[in-house]
This record gives C-alpha cells, structure tokens and sequence, in this order.
C-alpha cells in the first residue's frame, strides 16, 4: 500500500484500514514469539503501513477541521 493509494481513501475507511492493520502486527508478533514468523521483515512493513495511514488520516482531519 502506497502513499497514494491510502490519499484517495475517505477517513473511515483509513480508520478501518488502520485497525486491520494493528491486527495484523498483533498476529505476526505474535507469531514472532512463538518462532512461527520466518519473514520479520514483515513486521517493519506492517508498522510502517500503520505510520502512513496514520500520517495521512491525521493530514485530513487537519485540512477539514
């Protein structure tokens, strides 16, 4: 998921975005403790979806507000 991608996204559907995502980290670090997780790259990928979305979400309630 790119930059631009996440900008044509309404602010629920970012926020429901968001939420799938810190599920997602939940999982995978999860199954980093476990020793199940073989790609933890995987893990810097998922949080750094998370900082994006957030960085956009927070541009677009700025500009409407």
């Amino acid at each position: 998921m790119n930059t631009v991608e996440v900008r044509e996204l309404d602010v629920s559907e970012i926020e429901k975005r968001i939420a799938d995502t810190r599920r997602e980290l939940f999982n995978l670090r999860f199954q980093h403790a476990t020793g199940q997780l073989e790609n933890t790259g995987q893990l810097k990928e998922v949080r750094r979806n998370i900082a994006r979305l957030l960085t956009v979400l927070n541009q677009k309630q700025e500009s409407a507000g």
